[in-house]
């Protein structure tokens, strides 16, 4: 199961080419290629398993087509793997850090970017989170397997594990594992918000 909720609904093509974002369909193409061989399918066997058409799937493989969220979708059931896999950069294996361009609209700014992915056994915590400055919160750790993830919305926010110490500003992001001590703090003098998921 993907961690990250994507509606459908007017989600139609994946971007083709950017020059500042990983071309998300080149990754796509090599994916599915590399996973539909590991697996020992044919491209008939794969587009009948993922109910697409031979025709698309040639032209997913081949990098010459946009192709539907909903689709990779359903190719990522078929082979077996997560969403994520097909469209993380092939040298990049880590999904803490994926931050790859999914879907652009028909304007300028419109966009889906997937940012990072974690597998959670029991449910997924939403939360907004704001820190004044001097703030700081100071957690236990949390069961082993939990893991968080971090969005900044403003500010630049400081994680500390340990010895370890991220500054993390606005537009960035940073994915976890939760089961050690760990400290949120806005060492700065301006106002820090983020979102942070809890995955248990």
């Amino acid at each position: 199961m993907c961690n990250i909720v994507r509606k459908k609904q007017g989600v139609s093509n994946m971007l083709p080419k950017s020059d500042d974002r990983p071309n998300v369909l080149e990754h796509v193409s090599e994916n599915v290629r590399r996973l539909r061989r590991a697996a020992g399918l044919s491209q008939e066997a794969l587009a009948s398993a993922a109910g697409v058409s031979r025709r698309m799937l040639v032209g997913i493989e081949g990098g010459d087509v946009n192709v539907s969220l909903a689709t990779l979708d359903r190719i990522a059931a078929a082979l077996g793997v997560f969403f994520p896999d097909l469209v993380q950069r092939p040298d990049r294996p880590d999904r803490s850090r994926i931050n790859a361009v999914a879907w652009v609209g028909q304007k300028p700014g419109s966009r889906a970017t997937l940012l990072a992915s974690a597998t959670a056994r029991h449910e997924v915590e939403l939360w907004s989170w704001s820190l004044e400055p001097g703030e700081a919160h100071v957690a236990e750790p949390d069961a082993q397997g939990w893991q968080e993830m971090v969005y900044v919305i403003e500010g630049i926010l400081s994680v500390r594990r340990g010895d370890l110490e991220n500054q993390i500003p606005a537009g960035d992001f940073l994915v976890f594992a939760s089961d050690q001590p760990y400290t949120y703090a806005n060492q700065t003098d301006s106002l820090v918000r983020f979102i942070r998921n809890v995955l248990t």
